[in-house]
């Protein structure tokens, strides 16, 4: 490792790696530092990921971390309603799911095919700072304490991001837009391989339940729970395996592992950048309020902000305001459907099963040419006004 780099990027997930990568295209000298010793392991993901992710970023399809790849997906209510979204009517969201083990390591890899420098078991311990300035970072690689210079630092720190704090970038989410999940691997189940599954309602208060095929009878199946809700640290997993239990498709299911984590359902940031530094994917909150879903936006903020830092080296500018360039391009991408999300999110979260059902029959009879939350809004408006008067400016 040299002691010196135009851009350090703390975190080697999507988002991370994908950020080293284009600031590495542009000619930025930059350090990928991954704090495990194996990039891609431990992730709690459900590992969905939208096709239309992969050209937009450049990403190349491989086989190798593709599992299984969906038609569609299926939303259930507790009443046992349902109503398919296919791809076509998704617009691109629905695609595959993947290993993320094995994607995350291919990101690294062109991140390094780029020309970036990775180290793993290298962790950020502290931002150094003379004058106010940023001057590098403080970590500890491998075990041994090492300092960096460093001119920009892209936090891809994930969803307990020091980076973002350290830098003094306000991330902070009331307890409503957390979500405290727990995913189980599970073999020998009935499903349907060609469709992810969400169920809402009580089973999940404040979340909902879901299972991603990986082949003809394996899925992961996770729970997510409005932290605001959970009474005890061990209530999410109780709900799941409640849910697991009474579900006759999963009557023979093993477990093959288990992951437990949290996420943020927030509306989108005020702020993701400070002078010398940007924060990309779940650092910046980035995280989809309705789905979950981060994956994507993880890349497509990464790519932005890769793209922006190489330009800030040739330009010998690193201040917030340069960084306004970043902001303008993630937003533009992301920031509209995530609010409405969010908004989308707050409501869900007050629903009654009967609601649900009425919801989801609904759905079903009317059919959507596209389907968007908007486009969701507008067919309840049609049919239950009353469910969606706070949206009303959105519609």
């Amino acid at each position: 490792m040299d002691a010196e780099y135009d851009v350090v990027v703390v975190g080697a997930g999507p988002g991370g790696s994908t950020a080293a990568r284009y600031a590495a295209m542009g000619g930025a000298k930059t350090l990928l530092i991954e704090k495990r010793q194996e990039i891609g392991t431990h992730v709690r993901c459900g590992e969905g990921l939208a096709r239309g992710l992969l050209d937009q970023a450049k990403i190349p399809i491989d086989k190798v971390w593709i599992s299984a790849e969906m038609d569609g997906a299926r939303i259930i209510s507790p009443g046992g309603f349902s109503f398919d979204v296919d791809e076509a009517k998704a617009g691109n969201e629905v695609g595959y799911v993947i290993e993320r083990d094995l994607f995350d390591r291919a990101l690294a890899k062109l991140a390094g095919e780029a020309g970036a420098d990775i180290e793993v078991k290298t962790s950020a311990t502290e931002i150094i700072k003379e004058n106010g300035k940023i001057v590098g970072l403080k970590l500890i690689c491998k075990g041994e304490p090492v300092t960096v210079k460093t001119k920009i630092i892209i936090g891809a720190d994930g969803y307990e991001s020091q980076v973002g704090r350290w830098a003094g970038i306000d991330t902070t989410i009331q307890p409503s837009d957390i979500m405290t999940c727990v995913q189980y691997r599970l073999t020998n189940i009935e499903l349907d391989p060609k469709y992810t599954e969400f169920y809402a309602g009580s089973i999940a208060p404040g979340g909902y339940i879901w299972v991603f095929p990986k082949n003809d009878n394996t899925a992961n199946v996770g729970i997510g729970l409005g932290a605001h809700i959970v009474k005890h640290g061990g209530e999410p997993k109780e709900y799941l395996d409640r849910w697991i239990a009474n579900n006759p498709k999963m009557r023979n299911a093993k477990q093959l592992d288990m992951v437990a984590g949290g996420c943020s359902i927030n509306a989108p940031l005020d702020s993701v950048v400070c002078d010398q530094v940007m924060l990309v994917g779940d650092a910046a909150r980035m995280i989809d309020p309705m789905t979950g879903g981060g994956i994507a936006h993880a890349c497509l903020s990464g790519m932005e902000a890769g793209k922006v830092a190489a330009d800030a080296i040739k330009k010998g500018d690193y201040s917030k305001e340069f960084f306004q360039t970043y902001e303008k391009a993630w937003r533009g991408e992301l920031e509209e459907k995530l609010f409405r999300n969010w908004m989308a999110k707050e409501k869900a979260q007050h629903l009654s099963d009967e609601t649900f059902d009425k919801l989801i029959s609904l759905l079903a009879k009317v059919g959507l040419d596209n389907i968007s939350v908007i486009n969701i809004l507008k067919a309840i408006k049609e049919y239950h006004p009353e469910l969606v008067k706070e949206f009303e400016d959105l519609l």
